[in-house]
């Protein structure tokens, strides 16, 4: 392209602000920023804008917020914009076919799995949850379909024992950011061939629900490390404990057999407090209860004693 190329971006939540930043980094300026309308937010529930409309009026640069893309009005908007490439991050709308279809180059999107493995909305906790043992992202051509579209480029990342999906996630928005800045020159001269995913290899990462953070301690102590690391620090794993609700923050299993029931604790030092669980033992190393702040057991244990008693009852 001889003349500087007119580029939207569209991204909503925190992890989509390095790759915006990685665009105005190359070189690029931006035409245009889509973000999702504000939402209600914090104990008095005043409208609060998207990390992504707020970096982008930090830096000048127009912002848009239809509720749908779906509408005819908001389609013949952005196509006056013109535009020669969408880039999109975690924006959380559909792009339906008449919006992929406007700009020249069409649209791609940075997207934190190695697609096919795991399209959808949570990639980052199924990875965790599944126990993969590397995540990554890709750049990808947008399809009509739910992250379909064929590949321009991956980069691998390693899922260190005891990351937590706040921890990959914020690691994945650089590599994020540094893979679109890495192959942007080669797209915007359209000199990509992307490569087409294997439908039979797909796996699907459904929206995190709430009702998913509750642990069973008859799952083996493995399964529910994942699922404290996986929602750390939403929807945060928790318990039942005298009636009230203890969050589990950090947690690590162990293997150790054991004759206790489930959920039993079995015992408590500064380094952790152990329960049975269906397989092994579970350390948590970092609780809250409600009205206090996370913190790490030594400090719980100032307070609170629990071995023998039963956990989630």
């Amino acid at each position: 392209m001889t003349a500087a190329p007119r580029l939207l971006f569209a991204g909503t939540p925190e992890f989509a602000v390095p790759s915006a930043q990685a665009v105005l980094d190359s070189g690029y300026p931006l035409t245009a920023v889509y973000t999702q309308p504000d939402r209600p937010a914090g104990r008095g529930r005043q409208p609060r804008a998207s990390p992504v409309k707020a970096w982008a009026l930090a830096a000048g640069i127009p912002v848009y917020q239809p509720a749908t893309l779906r509408d005819p009005a908001v389609q013949a908007e952005l196509a006056v914009l013109a535009p020669d490439l969408l880039i999109v991050a975690a924006y959380g709308l559909i792009l339906p076919p008449a919006v992929l279809a406007i700009p020249q180059l069409g649209c791609v999107n940075v997207h934190a799995s190695l697609l096919p493995r795991w399209r959808g909305a949570a990639p980052i906790q199924r990875a965790l949850l599944a126990g993969d043992a590397e995540s990554g992202v890709c750049i990808m051509r947008m399809e009509a379909g739910l992250d379909t579209g064929p590949v321009f480029s991956r980069t691998c990342y390693p899922i260190i024992s005891g990351m937590t999906g706040g921890e990959l996630h914020d690691r994945l928005a650089v590599v994020g950011a540094e893979t679109l800045r890495t192959v942007l020159p080669d797209l915007l001269a359209d000199r990509l061939t992307p490569e087409p995913q294997d439908d039979a290899d797909a796996t699907y990462a459904t929206k995190l629900d709430k009702s998913e953070a509750e642990l069973d301690w008859n799952r083996p102590a493995l399964e529910l490390e994942r699922q404290v690391l996986a929602f750390n620090p939403w929807p945060v794993a928790q318990t039942r404990l005298d009636g009230q609700t203890l969050r589990i923050w950090r947690a690590r299993a162990e293997v150790e057999s054991t004759e206790a029931l489930p959920g039993t604790v079995l015992r408590e030092a500064s380094h952790g407090i152990v329960i049975a669980t269906g397989s092994g033992i579970l350390r948590l190393t970092e609780v809250q209860l409600p009205g206090g702040r996370p913190q790490p057991v030594a400090a719980f244990l100032n307070a609170h004693r629990l071995t023998g008693r039963r956990l989630g009852a």
